[in-house]
C-alpha cells in the first residue's frame, strides 16, 4: 500500500458554478479521469495523492486507507449531490494474483454536473484558492490504433471455450467467463479526449470512465450507494442487434426466450443477491429480466435495489460482490481457476471494479467491461468475454466477443 502524504489533513471546497459543459474537453489529455452517464457526472484534473495496493486485500485495504483519509478531511459542500465534496476516482485489478496496481485517485480538481446544476471542487492541503475551470480543448480526430490479436488469437479461444464446455458437462463447474485480448499501439496520447468522447456519444447509456489508462464504456453498475440504499445492474445473456426493426424485435425476443442465456443470468443474479443480501434490510430484483438495448447488441438484465442494514459503504460492497458471476462464474472459486488456466494471461483491471467513492463511502462503481488499458509506452490492449454454460457453442462464443469489441476498436478509429 502506497498513499502519498499519508498523515496530512486534505482541505475540500465544493462550490456552486453556472455550467460546466463540455465536461470531457476539459480533462488532462494525457492522464483523463471521467465518470460519465447520459451527459452527467465528473471529471478530475491533477493529482493530489493515490491510494495503491494489490493483492487478494487490494480492495479492504484501499477502503481502509481511504475511510482514515476521508475521516480526517476539512470538507465544505455547498451543493450535496453525488459527486460532490472530496471524491476519490478508483479502479481495481480483477484477479487477486494481478500484477496490475489497483488506485484510488484524488484529483485537485473536480468538474460536475448532475439534475441540471453543476460544480467545482478544489481538494488539497491547504485551503484553496479561487476556483478556475479550463478552458475547453479544441475538437481532435480519434487516434487510430491497429488492434490484432493478443496472447489468445481466434482460434485459440474457440478451443479454450471447447475445454470449459467439457469440464462443465463432466460437472467440474456451471459456468465460466472467458475473455481474450487485442492489442495495438497509440501513437499520440493527446487523442485520448477523443477516443472518450466517442464512446460517450456513441454508447450514453453506459458508465463512460476514464481512471489511470483504464478506458471504457461499461453497461453494468456492480454497486451503487447513495445514502444508504443500494442498487446494482446484472448483465448476462447477450444477443447481436438486427438488420432491420422487424429483425431486431425477434432477436430481443429469441434472447429472452433462450434457455442458455436465461440460464446464464440466473446463475449471475443469485451470485449477486447471495452475496449483497447481507449487508441489506431489504433487497428487491426485477420479477423478471428485461432486454437491454445498447447501439451493438442486447442483454438480458436485472436491476437489484435495496436498504442498507450494517452500515457498509460502497467499497465494502465491491469487496463482497466482485467478482461477479457475470465476469468470473460459478462456483466462483472452481471458474476463477479455470479462468487463469484457460484464458492464459493477466486480465489487469478488465472486468475488475471501476467508478468513484466520496468522503462518506457513498459512490458509484460498475465493472469494467468494453474497455481498454493504455499503458505509458502506448500499448493498448481491449478485453472482451463471454459467459461459458455447457450448451455454448465455440464459433457463436467467439463472434460475441467480436461484437464486444466492437465499441472499444471504433473508439480508437478501427
Amino acid at each position: 500500500m502506497s498513499q502519498t502524504h499519508a498523515r496530512a489533513r486534505l482541505v475540500v471546497r465544493t462550490v456552486a458554478v453556472d455550467e460546466t459543459e463540455p465536461l470531457i474537453p476539459r480533462t488532462d489529455p494525457r492522464h483523463p479521469l471521467v465518470w460519465l452517464r447520459r451527459g452527467e457526472g465528473i471529471v478530475g484534473l491533477g493529482e493530489v495523492l493515490r491510494i495503491e495496493s494489490s493483492g487478494a486485500t487490494r480492495i479492504e485495504d484501499a477502503a481502509s486507507a481511504w475511510t482514515s483519509l476521508a475521516g480526517a478531511a476539512d470538507i465544505d459542500d455547498r451543493v450535496g449531490l453525488p459527486g460532490t465534496g472530496l471524491v476519490a476516482f478508483g479502479a481495481f485489478a480483477f484477479a487477486d494474483e494481478s500484477t496490475a496496481t489497483s488506485v484510488l485517485i484524488v484529483p485537485e480538481l473536480v468538474i460536475g454536473r448532475r439534475e441540471g446544476r453543476a460544480w467545482v471542487t478544489r481538494i488539497g492541503f491547504e485551503t484553496p484558492a479561487e476556483v478556475t475551470i479550463p478552458e475547453p480543448s479544441p475538437k481532435r480526430q480519434v487516434p487510430r490504433v491497429a488492434f490484432e490479436p493478443g496472447s489468445m488469437p481466434p482460434e485459440a479461444y474457440e478451443g479454450a471455450v471447447a475445454e470449459a464446455v467439457r469440464r462443465i458437462d463432466a460437472g467440474e463447474f456451471e459456468k465460466a467467463v472467458l475473455a481474450r485480448q487485442l492489442v495495438g499501439t497509440l501513437s499520440d496520447d493527446a487523442g485520448l479526449r477523443a477516443t472518450i468522447n466517442r464512446l460517450a456519444e456513441d454508447y450514453p447509456d453506459t458508465w463512460t470512465f476514464a481512471v489511470d489508462g483504464l478506458i471504457g464504456a461499461s453497461p453494468e453498475t456492480l454497486v451503487r450507494v447513495d445514502h444508504g440504499t443500494v442498487s446494482a445492474r446484472v448483465l448476462a445473456g447477450t444477443a447481436p442487434r438486427g438488420a432491420g426493426e422487424a429483425s431486431d424485435r425477434d432477436h430481443a425476443a429469441t434472447l429472452a426466450a433462450s434457455e442458455k442465456n436465461l440460464a446464464e443470468h440466473a446463475l449471475a443474479v443469485a451470485s449477486a443477491v447471495q452475496r449483497l443480501a447481507p449487508h441489506t434490510t431489504r433487497l428487491d430484483t426485477s420479477p423478471e429480466p428485461f432486454t437491454l438495448q445498447l447501439p451493438n447488441l442486447w442483454h438480458l438484465a436485472t436491476d437489484l435495489k435495496g436498504t442498507l442494514g450494517d452500515g457498509s459503504n460502497s467499497l465494502d460492497l465491491v469487496r463482497a460482490v466482485h467478482p461477479t458471476a457475470a465476469v468470473a462464474g460459478t462456483p466462483r472459486k472452481v471458474a476463477l481457476r479455470a479462468i487463469a488456466e484457460l484464458e492464459g494471461f493477466d486480465r489487469g483491471r478488465y472486468a475488475g471494479p471501476v467508478g468513484w467513492v466520496d468522503g462518506d463511502g457513498d459512490g458509484e462503481w460498475a465493472i469494467a467491461l468494453r474497455c481498454a488499458q493504455v499503458d505509458p509506452d502506448g500499448t493498448v490492449t481491449a478485453y472482451a468475454g463471454c459467459g461459458i454454460v455447457h450448451d455454448s457453442v465455440p464459433a457463436e462464443e467467439l463472434a460475441e466477443t467480436d461484437m464486444k469489441f466492437r465499441p472499444i476498436v471504433e473508439a480508437f478509429g478501427g
